[in-house]
């Protein structure tokens, strides 16, 4: 029996491609939006919040402009009021009717943001009401609760953002990106080997750096989320300052990195680390340097670093389906979770 989250796995390329063909023709409007504003400030929670990482080094690194993520509960919980002046806020919301993220950005607009709210929850959802510039993602129904087309669809929204924010990219790549994400799916790597080393354990560190480090982090909730795994998502520089202690033959490694990285050696080296001391490295991406270095490796897309983290993800989503189905766990409903979270 195939689960939705296999399913909806599978139907990532066509669902980029429809949100590809309806954003970008709002990069003009990003643009003159953008002309407006500095720096950037993203607001969202779970798996959202994991996509607002990506933003972040994404328009950090190609776009120049300073980025951070939201405290929600300033705007919620302690009521603050901040200058928001020459601040673009973007919103992320799968469902874009978490009410703690659509307060947030309406709080943003009243401190004097410009606001933008990425969501495919389509234009009639509160958050898209509530932003100036809705990017609203055409992902379809997601059924199963681990979000994984929302979540792609989501990262192609950004980029948009990050091209019409004056990115020093490519645009035209944009375009190579459901094919690659067709690619992984068709041939992920050695699925079976990580399922299978990871099927006996209670946790496992997952980390990368730089633009794969929302990739870590993503892929680590996954595995919380439907695998009911201690699932560690960190950045490798945090990893190598103490908690790389917690990584032995009970706790494997779980490594990420875009072929072509800047980030791509260190990742290498702490793969090279973790094995000689006797734990398991399994490897997601980094071309044959970093599957060579591991004990058992996932491919990666063949995309520039910048987009790697939409194709990134997809292997991670596979390994999170079948070792649920291998724990005997139903990955389109984990316990205590709803495909919609409200939080105060």
């Amino acid at each position: 029996m195939t689960t939705k989250m296999r399913s909806e796995i599978a139907e990532q390329p066509t669902a980029l491609r429809a949100t590809l063909d309806s954003l970008l023709p709002k990069i003009d409007e990003i643009r003159a939006m953008g002309e407006q504003t500095r720096q950037l400030l993203f607001i969202a929670r779970g798996t959202s919040d994991n996509a607002a990482v990506y933003g972040r080094y994404l328009v950090e690194a190609h776009a120049g402009r300073l980025s951070a993520l939201a405290a929600p509960s300033i705007a919620t919980t302690y009521r603050r009021k901040l200058d928001l002046d020459g601040v673009l806020a973007v919103a992320i919301s799968q469902s874009g009717r978490t009410e703690e993220i659509v307060e947030t950005l309406a709080w943003a607009k009243d401190c004097g943001a410009r606001t933008v709210g990425v969501t495919n929850g389509g234009e009639d959802s509160p958050l898209a009401q509530a932003a100036d510039i809705a990017l609203c993602t055409v992902a379809g129904e997601e059924k199963a609760v681990p979000a994984t087309k929302t979540y792609t669809t989501q990262l192609a929204a950004l980029a948009v953002l990050a091209i019409g924010l004056g990115a020093d990219v490519d645009a035209g790549e944009l375009r190579r990106v459901p094919e690659a994400v067709e690619k992984l799916i068709a041939e992920p790597g050695d699925i079976e080997a990580v399922v299978e080393g990871l099927a006996d354990k209670q946790g496992v560190v997952v980390s990368g750096r730089g633009l794969a480090f929302s990739t870590a982090l993503e892929t680590a909730l996954k595995l919380k989320e439907a695998c009911y795994l201690h699932a560690m998502g960190l950045s490798y520089a945090d990893l190598l300052h103490g908690p790389i202690a917690v990584v032995d033959a009970d706790t494997p490694a779980l490594l990420v990195a875009a072929e072509h990285s800047p980030t791509l050696q260190g990742t290498i080296a702490l793969a090279e680390r973790v094995v000689a001391a006797g734990a398991a490295a399994y490897t997601i991406g980094g071309g044959g340097a970093l599957a060579q270095a591991g004990t058992a490796a996932l491919n990666g897309p063949d995309l520039p670093e910048w987009l790697a983290p939409m194709g990134l993800i997809v292997p991670g989503q596979l390994l999170t389906e079948a070792l649920a189905r291998r724990l005997g766990i139903d990955p389109d409903a984990p316990r205590g979770l709803n495909k919609v979270t409200q939080t105060d």
